[in-house]
């Protein structure tokens, strides 16, 4: 049975951010599924995913909406928009290579703003749709 398409997609998208230098300079290393204790904003994080099926008479497939989240503390949303935005501009129709999985469509969604813990950090979240197809 081959990997997860989340899991795939994760390990691809991962691979290709950190391969960015754009991203690399902004972020470095931190694209996390959690961010560790007493991690310093800008991260970005795998959050929230969602997985149907999408199967053709022909072959087995799967759709998936998923989160990535950037963090900040600068005053304002600013910056976590613009790194967000940054990530939107190289995941949107990004031709990836997946383990196990072939890779038909990768979209931006959309994107919701917030604060949290009293205004400290400024969080956007980031929406997208893949859909695959397993090999």
């Amino acid at each position: 049975m081959s990997a997860s398409p989340v899991v795939a997609l994760r390990k691809a998208i991962r691979a290709y951010l950190l391969a960015d230098a754009g991203f690399s300079a902004a972020f470095g290393q931190k694209l996390y599924d959690e961010a560790p204790r007493g991690l310093e904003p800008p991260y970005a994080l795998f959050a929230e995913a969602q997985l149907r099926d999408w199967s053709a008479d022909l072959s087995s497939g799967a759709e998936q909406f998923f989160t990535i989240g950037v963090t900040s503390t600068m005053r304002g949303l600013s910056e976590a928009l613009e790194l967000a935005q940054r990530i939107a501009d190289l995941l949107d129709e990004a031709a990836l290579s997946l383990e196990g999985h072939r890779l038909i469509d990768l979209r931006f969604h959309s994107m919701e703003t917030r604060r949290e813990q009293s205004g400290r950090f400024a969080r956007v979240n980031l929406r997208f749709r893949a859909t695959t197809e397993y090999l």
